[in-house]
């Protein structure tokens, strides 16, 4: 019995992989991406209905340009490569919410906020598309899907998301609650990984060059972030990321690819 359940596992693991765009990294995505956007859109109408809007048209109209610009790099880099239909259910929407906290999140299928409170840190345009292509990167690159989808193995043995919907929906949406960090503080996203953090920098460096923005500012934003710590309290935004040594180093050494996709 269990050598049938370690086959079942092995082949639910070979037939869910999905490669991760640039990086090309295999991981587990369970959860069909219909199903984790809709619930996505879901919880972000009840987020933005519950939260402030920015009245600042101008922060805001400058969120929605920069969002867009990344929006059209990443549906161009997708053509390029033959994928358009993984963006098929993609529905874009940028928002700007007044919260002093020093954060951003980009959920599935493309739905971002970004707080007032980071942008005296990313100061101008440009410094706004370092950190709106790594939010984005992490919703395209799924990992989100990526932690739904190791939760669901480790706690309900594998169980489709559909199956864990109608038989067990209150541990179900708990899962989804942890996955993306929802619940109490609603819409601030969990630490991702090392791994992932660092994935997301070396895609979002790679759509924000492809959106016509000098990859270079985004070691110049870190430095910048990094430069913020010295003060009495660290950035939420900066307090579940890599070590900035590290983050600058490894931003340097994608440099060169990501100036080949750069075009003022």
């Amino acid at each position: 019995m269990k050598r049938i359940i370690y086959f079942i596992f092995i082949i639910l693991l070979l037939t869910s992989c999905a490669t991760v765009p640039v990086t090309g990294r295999r991981s587990l995505n369970l959860i069909p991406t219909e199903t984790i956007n809709s619930m996505s859109f879901q919880q972000y109408d009840e987020f933005i209905s519950n939260n402030k809007l920015s009245a600042d048209k101008d922060k805001q109209a400058l969120v929605a340009k920069v969002g867009r610009n990344i929006q059209l790099a990443v549906e161009r880099y997708f053509r390029m490569k033959g994928m358009s239909d993984q963006l098929k259910n993609y529905d874009w929407e940028f928002h700007l919410v007044e919260n002093d906290e020093v954060n951003a999140w980009c959920m599935p299928g493309g739905k971002v906020v970004f707080y007032t409170g980071i942008l005296p840190y990313t100061r101008d345009e440009t410094g706004m598309a370092v950190v709106m292509g790594h939010e984005i990167a992490h919703a395209i690159a799924g990992h989100g899907n990526e932690r739904m989808s190791q939760a669901l193995i480790a706690q309900m043995g594998g169980m489709a998301l559909s199956k864990a919907l109608e038989e067990k929906p209150k541990e179900t949406q708990a899962l989804w609650m942890s996955a993306y960090g929802l619940g109490a503080q609603f819409g601030v996203l969990l630490p991702y990984s090392r791994l992932h953090e660092s994935e997301a920098d070396h895609l979002g460096l790679i759509f924000m060059a492809m959106a016509g923005y000098d990859p270079e500012t985004a070691i110049t934003f870190w430095e910048r972030m990094s430069a913020a710590k010295g003060g009495k309290s660290i950035p939420e935004f900066m307090s579940t990321h890599p070590a900035d040594e590290t983050r600058i180093k490894n931003l340097t050494s994608l440099l060169p690819e990501a100036r080949q996709y750069y075009k003022k």
